[in-house]
Order: C-alpha cells, then structure tokens, then sequence
C-alpha cells in the first residue's frame, strides 16, 4: 500500500498492510527540539533545525528522518498574519497575535502563559475592545494551496491540515487559566462571551484554511485540552453545555468543506467524554494517554474501536523517557496488539517526544512498529 493508503484505511477501521506511523505530522506529535538535537546527532543529520512551534519548542523533523522511519504523514502548519513577528521582551518573554504574554522557565522547555491580556475584571467589554487578530488576514492562508497541492500530488504521504489551536485553549491562554475555570461557573455571560469571539475567529480562520487546501489534503487536525490526569477538566455536563455545542459547530462547518476525517486531540482522561465528541463528528482521537485514568487501551478498543480510530498511545510519562529499549519495544507491542486488530490504530508517541527521551528509544519505538504491526491477511 501506499503511505496513503495504509493512514486512510486505518481511520476507516480496515486493516492496512501494516500499522501507519506518524511523527511530525501535527504539533502534537512531533519531537521538542532538546531530544531531536540528540537524534540528530545519533542518526547523522547534520542540517539545521527548523522550529515548528516557538510556544511549545517543537522542531520539524527532517525529510531524511521521516524517509529513515517510514513515517506515512506529512503536516501542513497554520500560519502567521501577514510581517508578523513576536514581540521580544528583554527577558526573553514574548507576546503574539493574540495579545498573549509567554514566559520560558529556566529549566523549561514550553513557554507559559505569563500574561493574559483579558485577566482582571470580567467586563464582556473588554472583549469587544480587545485587538483581534484578523481572520481574513492574507498570511494566514499564505502558501497553503501550493503546499498541499506539492504534497498530495508529488507524493504519496498521508496530508494531515493542522488547524489553529483549539477554541479551549485558546479561551484560557487570553483570560488566564484559573480565572477562565471560575468564569465558567461565576460569570458565565463573559465565559461564553468569549468563547464565541474565539470560536468566530476561528472557523472563519479554520474555513479558509480548508478552501486554500482544497481536495489535497486527507485529513483535519484539531487540538483542544479538555482532560486533565484524573478525569475531565470541567464536569461532563458543563462541557456538554458549554464547550461541545461550540465544538460541534466548528466541527460541522470545516467537514462541510473538506470532507474528510477529523483528528482531534487532548490529552488526559477524555474516556468518558468518548461519546461527546464521536456524536459531534470526531473520527479518531489522539494522543491517547495512557497513562491518565481510564485509559486502558484494551478497554477503548473494545468500547469505542467499532465508532473511533486511535492515534498514539506509546508511553511518554515513562517508558520512551526512563524505559530502557526492550521496554519500550514491549510497550510498542502491547499497543499494537491492543489497538491494532481491524485497523483503526495509527502508532505515534503520547504527544510531543520530550527531552528527556534518549534516541535509542526513538529508534527502538519506529523498529518495534514496523517489526510487529504488519497485518496478516
């Protein structure tokens, strides 16, 4: 099969030749640029890193790489507005086009919210006056066409339209996190106020995006935290009330354009939020964290693998970081055998390879992979 081919008959739930692979085909499942310097060094690659997310210090993985693990996607990125450039504090803070205000840790490797433009008083006006970004802005959809049109027509690469991040996040990076989680309950006017100024940004941006892309591009990809560790990060009925038919309506209007599969992203335990977001038109769900509650892979195949695909779910709370190789070729296996039978299961990491993670164990996930996810027909 082609690379192609394999990724779509995995998300159709049919089983491929053998188990997809993807490593760089969203931001969200890619490699932070601490742990792919070490790869690079490892497999000899000797070109300059290219950053694919200042916020969240994650690199583009280089052709030779992809070609070197067999990696069947490919990623269009969202763009920037037309000139723009961060602004650069003197302490190394910056703030983007949102008005957001982010901070590097020391130690860290993923700047912080360090400065919401919208914390304070909850004044639905102060999000009238706010300066917007402009959805129809030219540099947002700038290139898009071309290379979608390159990759699907020049290659045979599974096209993944990586599309802005998502309305929750987004809601929170402007307002600040704890304040964002009060409003919902205290001043809900403004809460949702804001949701739906994020949310009509958004599709108009998300809309575009599509259009640009045209019919080059096989699937969506949409991120927005709703989960934490433990469980959901608001009650289930308050995100049925308040997030979901916001979900929903971003949902419905960019598969009405493209036509093909969302891919929707969230860590943490989204178990019991499963059939929320299949109703709302999710077709498979990702990083799949296995490590959260209530993510047995054995048990969401089982529940869900007849309505929902799985993209992820190699360990990155410990195995690919503190395991030794053949623990992480254990976990690969595990994986495959539980998410794998029918199709439906596209291997990636749970997230971003973090810096912690040595380049053996990179090596020995994507051997693994192809070494025990060949489908038996």
């Amino acid at each position: 099969m082609t690379h192609r081919e394999r990724v779509l008959a995995a998300l159709h739930r049919q089983e491929p030749d053998r188990v997809p692979l993807d490593l760089g085909g969203t931001f969200a499942s890619t490699i932070t640029l601490k742990c792919y310097q070490r790869l690079k060094a490892k497999l000899g690659v000797e070109q300059p890193t290219l950053v694919m997310s200042r916020r969240s210090q994650v690199a583009y993985p280089h052709e030779e790489v992809l070609l070197r693990f067999d990696i069947d996607t490919r990623g269009i990125q969202p763009r920037s507005p037309s000139g723009w450039q961060d602004k650069v504090f003197p302490d190394g803070s910056y703030e983007d086009e949102w008005g957001v205000v982010r901070s590097l840790p020391p130690e860290g490797g993923h700047y912080y919210v360090s400065g919401p433009p919208l914390a304070g008083d909850p004044d639905p006006k102060r999000i009238e006056s706010h300066p917007w970004p402009d959805p129809h802005d030219p540099g947002l959809v700038e290139g898009i066409a071309e290379e979608a049109k390159r990759l699907h027509q020049e290659t045979d690469f599974a096209v993944i339209l990586n599309l802005p991040v998502g309305l929750v996040h987004q809601s929170q990076f402007l307002r600040g996190y704890e304040e964002w989680l009060v409003d919902l309950l205290l001043h809900p006017g403004f809460a949702e106020a804001l949701l739906d100024k994020v949310l009509e940004i958004q599709c108009i941006i998300g809309e575009r995006m599509v259009e640009a892309a045209g019919d080059n591009i096989d699937l969506l990809f949409y991120g927005d935290d709703i989960a934490f560790q433990g469980g959901p990060m608001i009650s289930p009925p308050l995100y049925r009330s308040l997030i979901k038919p916001r979900h929903r309506q971003l949902f419905s209007r960019l598969k009405a354009k493209a036509r093909v599969p969302l891919l929707f992203h969230s860590c943490g335990s989204v178990y019991s939020l499963l059939d929320d977001l299949i109703e709302i038109g999710v077709d498979c769900i990702n990083p799949v964290q296995v490590s959260a509650k209530d993510m047995d892979t054995r048990r969401l195949k089982r529940e869900f693998g007849d309505r929902l695909s799985f993209w992820g779910a190699i360990d990155t709370h410990r195995v690919l970081p503190f395991g030794s190789p053949e623990e992480v070729r254990a976990e690969v296996k595990r994986r495959i055998e539980d998410l794998g039978p029918g199709g439906g299961y596209i291997l990636a990491s749970v997230h971003n390879l973090q810096p912690e993670v040595p380049p053996e164990n990179i090596l020995a996930m994507f051997e693994a992979a192809l070494e025990f996810g060949r489908y038996r027909h």
